[in-house]
């Protein structure tokens, strides 16, 4: 695998593991900006990278972010491609997250019906693929808790609308290419829509207010009208008990 480095203005620069989207490259990602992390937690980034301030971890790159007055990329690059080389093993730690969804009606899957007929399948069957991929986030981007979450099942693969929507509602699931999508806020879109989550992706009330994570891995399970109703009820009020949706 080709590393690359890339600067990124005066106090970053971008470690790049390759130019496409795929498990192992992502594996790399997480794999590097875990062995950072986690040095930073038992306190032991020392020398050049005790001036690391962040790591940033896209589909194919991670992003170091530095404090100039202690560090430079002059000195700080060789540390990396010395982590780099003695191997990074993709981390067994990953978060387990069941994402409820309700696929019923035009309200909340308007585009079932289309998916399905440009698939060649019914909506049903749309549902259980969907239900089965094995889905991955690689990335948080575009607006605050929007995840690129890949692993969409072969048959499901669609290019995006034609006709982006100016505003489509929070919580909507979403596809497009190889991945799906929970829109954390009421916005535009051009992906297709095909269920709804009771859940919020972005909750500044909560201690971390972003729900999802890169490395996180996802699985969808559907609910009827009556218990979205009571979810999403509970997650205004902030009383809906997150902890049943994620293991560690």
């Amino acid at each position: 695998m080709s590393v690359r480095y890339l600067s990124c203005g005066d106090t970053a620069f971008t470690v790049e593991f390759g130019n496409e989207i795929s498990p192992a490259i992502n594996g790399q990602v997480m794999a590097l900006h875990a062995v950072i992390a986690d040095a930073r937690k038992a306190g032991k980034l020392a020398g050049p990278l005790a001036g690391i301030v962040e790591t940033v971890p896209t589909m194919r790159s991670l992003m170091v972010t530095y404090d100039p007055l202690s560090t430079t990329r002059a000195e700080l690059q060789p540390e990396i491609e010395a982590l780099v080389a003695k191997g990074l093993k993709a981390s067994g730690k990953t978060r387990q997250v069941t994402i409820p969804c309700c696929y019923d009606g035009e309200e909340f899957a308007p585009d079932l019906k289309d998916v399905a007929k440009a698939t060649k399948k019914t909506p049903d069957q749309v549902i259980e693929a969907h239900l089965k991929s094995a889905f991955k986030v690689y990335v948080l981007g575009f607006m605050p808790g929007l995840a690129y979450i890949a692993g969409l099942d072969p048959t499901l693969y669609l290019p995006r609308r034609s006709q982006p929507r100016v505003r489509l509602p929070r919580s909507t699931v979403a596809i497009a290419m190889d991945m799906t999508t929970i829109y954390p806020f009421e916005s535009p879109g051009g992906w297709h829509l095909i269920g709804r989550t009771p859940l919020m992706m972005f909750d500044q009330r909560q201690p971390q207010p972003v729900f999802l994570a890169p490395g996180d891995s996802v699985t969808f399970q559907r609910i009827d009208r009556k218990t979205f109703d009571r979810m999403a009820h509970d997650a205004e009020r902030g009383t809906l008990d997150w902890s049943k949706m994620v293991k560690a």
